[in-house]
């Protein structure tokens, strides 16, 4: 080596240790912050991907249990699953809601911090349930509080691991006034007792159905109906099953023949033609399956799509009309399922890209007085990030506006107001209405980023969250 070699090779080490800064930089905007259009982002791309090959470790689903100090609340109202009591994400009774805010926003009644995730809440007889990750202790927890001032009832937790992934736990769970169902970022499905938290029985989606963990781990929230958990594995050999929601033995189970993989979207009952069934939008395509006594579980029709990272769940509009969502360019496409007879076949009407019609990125559309509303995708041009109207032909009614943008929070809709939430926890009170867009009130509710997960309201209390702090505010009337 000579002389004038060993001066510069301080140089070149610094040089090349600069050029892997500015490449990780660059990496870091092309996988978030390009502008929207120029390039897809790759999912799992911010940290260890999720998916990992061969089988997940053996996980201890019993657990441990830890019982607080908290007190379930005699409050009315409630919210007991992924968009609530119906699946269509609106509070149907229960009290009138203020129709403007002080300056000061609507009282925040608690606070409960938590692990980095966009897990909602459930809300059942004053209690609020929460699947949580606790990176300290490694565990996933679940989490029961007290409605009146969030003080923790119990915790049940179990040893697993999961590394940050735009956030850990994502789901809401399900609950009944006798079991409790949750899945956990790495396809454990666990049952426990709502009250008093003990352990029922639990499931392992991976290890026990050879489920492919979703890229952005599991966000299939779970369905209890009838005394039975509706899930879908998406396995080597089950698309879908139910279990006994009491004991968790299997009750039937439809094949997985075209191999299709979970998906982060979840399952919505559905009645087309008379006939219930189960409608799940995995990553290969949708299907309907049989909800009735006769013949449960039987596969009724099925479309194949190619979209690479589903999120909304399926939206039923009329006529047997489902609306499938999806963000990263795909857009959205509009199936028809047509039923004769108990016969069955579907078909796909039309396929739009995310400047063409309503779609979504994360937050499923919802349906009201014949209109569809939604948050667009950070692709939808002009579009992007707002609060959009739709009639069911694909006609844009209305929009929030350029000034008005929402990135990928989601809302709801109560005593004919929709709450919108946007990234970074501001939140909106719009009416209810055919004739445009009509803020009512706007507040700064949460201060921290990504305010993605699902809320829930029971009563006049809304629970909303950012990606580590939940919180309770109170929209009574007359507050």
């Amino acid at each position: 080596m000579t002389s004038n070699t060993r001066k510069s090779l301080p140089a070149l080490i610094a040089l090349a240790f600069a050029a892997v800064v500015a490449g990780c930089a660059l990496w870091t905007w092309f996988v978030h912050d390009a502008e929207p259009g120029m390039q897809t982002r790759l999912p799992g791309a911010d940290g260890t991907p999720a998916g990992e090959k061969g089988k997940s470790k053996k996980v201890d689903l019993k657990g441990r249990f830890e019982q607080f100090d908290g007190v379930a609340a005699s409050l009315p109202g409630a919210w007991t699953r992924f968009r609530g009591a119906d699946f269509d994400n609106i509070r149907k009774d229960g009290p009138p809601l203020e129709e403007a805010w002080p300056k000061e926003g609507p009282p925040v009644l608690w606070k409960v911090e938590l692990g980095e995730g966009h897990a909602g809440p459930a809300v059942l007889a004053g209690r609020v349930y929460l699947i949580d990750y606790d990176e300290q202790s490694k565990s996933d927890a679940i989490r029961c509080f007290s409605l009146a001032d969030g003080k923790e009832i119990w915790r049940h937790s179990y040893t697993n691991t999961v590394k940050r992934n735009h956030g850990m736990s994502r789901t809401v769970p399900a609950v009944t006034d006798k079991c409790l169902v949750t899945i956990g970022p790495r396809c454990h499905v666990v049952c426990l007792d709502p009250a008093s938290g003990a352990f029922r029985w639990g499931i392992d989606l991976q290890r026990d159905y050879g489920t492919k963990e979703p890229l952005w781990y599991t966000g299939q929230c779970p369905l209890i109906e009838d005394g039975r958990v509706v899930l879908a594995p998406c396995g080597t050999d089950v698309l879908m099953m139910a279990v006994d929601a009491e004991t968790g033995a299997p009750l039937w189970k439809t094949p997985n023949a075209r191999k299709w993989n979970m998906s982060h979207g979840s399952i919505m009952p559905m009645t087309i033609a008379g006939k219930k069934m189960y409608v799940y939008c995995a990553v290969g395509g949708v299907a309907g399956v049989s909800a009735e006594a006769a013949d449960a579980g039987a596969l009724l029709w099925e479309v194949p799509w190619n979209a690479k990272v589903v999120a909304p769940s399926p939206v039923l509009l009329n006529d047997g009309k489902i609306l499938l969502c999806a963000g990263y360019g795909e857009g959205s496409v509009m199936v028809q399922v047509h039923g004769d007879n108990g016969a069955f076949k579907a078909e796909t009407l039309y396929k739009r890209g995310p400047k063409d019609g309503i779609t979504s990125e994360q937050q499923t559309p919802m349906v009201s007085d014949g209109l569809l509303y939604g948050v667009m995708p950070k692709d939808s041009g002009a579009l992007r990030s707002q609060f959009v109207c739709y009639n069911f032909n694909g006609d844009l009614v209305w929009s929030s506006g350029q000034s008005n943008r929402f990135g990928l929070g989601p809302y709801l809709l109560a005593d004919g107001k929709f709450f919108v939430l946007n990234d970074e926890g501001e939140l909106t009170m719009v009416k209810a209405s055919r004739d445009g867009y009509k803020p009512l009130a706007t507040a700064q509710i949460l201060h921290g980023q990504d305010s993605w997960g699902p809320m829930a309201i029971a009563g006049d209390r809304l629970l909303l969250r950012d990606s580590t702090q939940m919180v309770c505010i109170s929209l009574a009337a007359g507050k």
